[in-house]
């Protein structure tokens, strides 16, 4: 089915193979013999035990063409699973912080959208997510480098450690970035209270949030979160990997969608977290036992979910009812 894909972080899609050849082409040395025992280093117990991993392997980036090669490899591979559109964060302030300019990393995934539209048909656009552990007043900073660059991006979004880290520390920034016309997403429940999604609503303004399955434990936001359709981008197999869920059995993806509520299915930090969508489609199917509604509605959402014009949206809708109507015959 066509589908789209909304939680995405392309320096998560960063594959053990292409992290040692981008540090093979620039000189880095890498504290692993082989791409085998990088791979095995990824046994995460937690959120900040991937992202240790994770700000080591973005460190081989460097140049405009490394950024540019990264993103065309996780384009041309969710064009594989029939991903029509790709709404993907990046994290400048891991590559500013090391002395990479900021153009440097937005021209460089900018030129890889239009590439891979070109080449596979897939429509993408960027969201600049700032780095929570970090201060409000260096987002600000990230922001004003970037505006020169406002034309390449939609959106902001928060990531990194969430725990420890409200979204209200960023009320200021994410109130800039709204005069700017900027469209507001928020990683919030993912290992956070149901307090760190209503922070996002109500102090940032999120228009999505980004996982958001801590919200089954209030009430009163679940029915908020359907009855203002508010989009939940979750991510099952990050999920297990991140010990949420430990046993994918246990993922409440099902609920969410039971309850009323606009959730969808993402890959998240796909190289990291073993599978890209279709591979976090297939295994939280079989393990929770969802059935054709559940992946249409994972799939309208993904549509419904999107900052993409009303006309491409459409269009994606049309061939989504296309291919439910092939198969029911």
């Amino acid at each position: 089915m066509p589908k789209a894909e909304l939680h995405i972080h392309i320096e998560g899609s960063l594959e053990p193979q292409m992290i040692f050849e981008l540090a093979r082409r620039n000189g880095i040395a890498l504290p692993y013999a082989s791409v085998q025992d990088l791979r095995s280093a990824y046994a995460f117990t937690d959120l900040q035990s991937f992202l240790d991993l994770y700000y080591q392997g973005a460190g081989v980036l460097q140049t405009e063409e490394d950024f540019c090669e990264m993103a065309l490899a996780y384009l041309a591979r969710a064009a594989m699973d029939n991903v029509v559109h790709a709404e993907i964060f990046f994290d400048p302030q891991t590559h500013t912080e090391r002395g990479v300019a900021m153009q440097t990393v937005v021209r460089g995934l900018a030129r890889a959208c239009e590439e891979a539209q070109q080449r596979h048909g897939i429509s993408a656009s960027l969201i600049l997510s700032f780095l929570r552990h970090l201060s409000e007043r260096e987002a600000f900073a990230t922001l004003e480098q970037a505006l020169p660059l406002r034309e390449h991006f939609i959106g902001v979004g928060l990531d990194s450690s969430e725990l420890g880290h409200p979204p209200e520390k960023f009320q200021r920034v994410f109130a800039r970035c709204r005069e700017l016309g900027l469209h507001i997403v928020a990683h919030a429940g993912e290992e956070g209270p149901p307090a760190y999604i209503w922070q996002a609503l109500d102090l940032l303004r999120a228009e999505r949030i980004d996982h958001g399955v801590q919200a089954v434990h209030d009430t009163a936001l679940m029915q908020r979160l359907a009855a203002e359709r508010v989009p939940l981008t979750v991510c099952p197999l990050s999920n297990q990997k991140l010990q949420v869920f430990p046993d994918l059995r246990q993922h409440n993806l099902k609920a969410l969608l039971d309850g009323g509520l606009v959730a969808t299915a993402n890959s998240d930090d796909p190289a990291y977290f073993g599978g890209y969508l279709n591979d976090n489609l297939l295994q939280v199917f079989a393990a929770t036992g969802m059935g054709v509604q559940h992946a249409w509605q994972l799939a309208a959402h993904s549509f419904e979910a999107s900052f993409a014009p009303a006309a491409d949206k459409a269009r994606w809708m049309d061939q989504l009812a296309e291919v439910f109507e092939r198969f029911a015959h």
